[in-house]
């Protein structure tokens, strides 16, 4: 209950519209363009979307469950759009691992990640990727799910392992390493030789 009237109270705040986004509401559908873009937003029936005087409101037609939830996520997806049309969004992953690299081709990367072949990724339309020192990748793109997304897809290739943490990470991700099975047996392989 906390949580629908929070995220309702997120929805009554007013959006401001800088200045080199324009936002255009047709009926259902809202759609944001600015330096990077366009996104276009279907907007479920219980919320109405009003642009007046360089602001957007998003107003429930009624006060139940499903329409306060509802409320702040349309909030949040066109502050989000907004966002992304003007900054864009990104997410960084990093390979770990000796021998670990990617190179760019066109649209898609390659990645040599440990397996007996390398692996082909192709960027899905509206991201791109862009490639550094053979062993980091920046996905970026104006849709601020469909970044996370496909980096989280990248990242699912490989995912660190949890003896040495090697394979695909967000880059700054702190991963948890287990003590190896050697460390384990060296201790207790000593001393039984009778």
């Amino acid at each position: 209950m906390k949580c629908g009237k929070s995220m309702s109270r997120i929805g009554q705040k007013l959006i401001l519209i800088p200045n080199e986004v324009t936002v255009k509401v047709n009926q259902n559908e809202v759609e944001i363009a600015g330096p990077k873009g366009s996104l276009k937003q279907e907007i479920r029936p219980e919320i109405k979307v009003v642009v007046n005087d360089g602001k957007i409101e998003c107003q429930r037609r009624a006060d139940d469950k499903l329409s306060r939830s509802l409320h702040g996520t349309i909030h949040s997806l066109i502050v989000n759009m907004i966002q992304g049309v003007k900054k864009g969004f990104s997410k960084t992953l990093e390979l770990v691992g000796t021998g670990y690299r990617v190179k760019k081709e066109g649209s898609k990367i390659i990645l040599s990640v440990g397996f007996s072949h390398p692996v082909e990724f192709k960027s899905p339309e509206g991201v791109q990727f862009e490639v550094e020192d053979n062993n980091i990748i920046k996905v970026s793109g104006i849709d601020k799910a469909l970044v996370g997304q496909t980096a989280a897809e990248i990242r699912a290739i490989r995912p660190p392992e949890p003896y040495k943490g090697k394979g695909i990470r967000y880059q700054g991700e702190e991963v948890k390493t287990k003590p190896g099975k050697a460390g384990k047996v060296g201790t207790t392989g000593f001393g039984g030789g009778e």
